[in-house]
């Protein structure tokens, strides 16, 4: 265990069950969808709906961001499958603390190996895709995944801090890449066709990924769990 992670964890540890109140609410920001996700998703739907001169190109970044999150989530999954596993910190008894982590989710995450967060990755992503649409919209998008979506999970210990700053980094990197030009032009072409020839199917289409996205695909992460165990 590096000093950094340590020096973070026991900053943030110190706090734990002083207001049960707070530390309720923590909990509740980690479960909730809208503070899982469905914020920054309302985001891109702004974007995408937005009219101005730059129509086009938003709805192009909008496509490569929701594109680049799919690989993000991948990426982190093989990832944690493959680099040396590590456990979590509410699950490591080395680091004598105590978190207010939801015991029902902990046979769930156990299992998991903390390094990265793909939550970090996805919703960074996310966030670097609205800030290249809209500077403005990006900060609030930045400031609304570290407020709401990774400083939570370390808190609870779900991860350690380098798993939130690596997965926020690589969610970053995943998202620039598959919005240069003309790797962003190539992935949305065909979506905006399919907007446009199949304008209902594609929103209904649209909605459910949305959907799936927020609540960070949690059936079929578990359904997947279930049947990795099964083989």
């Amino acid at each position: 265990m590096n000093s950094f992670d340590i020096t973070i964890l026991r900053f943030f540890n110190q706090f734990a069950f002083r207001w049960p109140m707070f530390d309720y609410m923590t909990m509740g920001i980690e479960k909730f969808y809208f503070t899982r996700g469905l914020g920054l998703i309302c985001l891109l739907w702004w974007i995408w709906f937005r009219r101005g001169p730059t129509m086009r190109r938003d709805r192009e970044i909008v496509a490569a961001t929701t594109v680049a999150t799919f690989v993000a989530l991948f990426v982190g999954r093989l990832l944690a499958h493959y680099l040396p596993f590590r456990v979590r910190p509410f699950a490591n008894p080395a680091l004598m603390m105590h978190f207010p982590s939801d015991t029902t989710k902990v046979p769930l995450v156990r299992t998991w190996s903390s390094f990265p967060s793909d939550h970090a990755m996805m919703w960074c992503a996310v966030a670097m895709g609205i800030y290249l649409a809209s500077r403005r919209l990006g900060i609030i998008a930045f400031v609304f995944a570290i407020a709401f979506i990774c400083l939570p999970r370390i808190y609870l210990g779900l991860h350690y801090p380098t798993d939130v700053l690596v997965g926020g980094v690589l969610g970053v990197v995943i998202c620039l890449i598959l919005n240069r030009d003309a790797i962003r032009r190539r992935i949305a072409a065909p979506v905006l066709d399919w907007s446009v020839r199949y304008e209902g199917v594609f929103h209904v289409a649209i909605f459910l990924l949305s959907f799936e996205l927020a609540s960070q695909f949690d059936e079929l992460r578990r359904l997947s769990a279930f049947l990795w165990k099964s083989m």
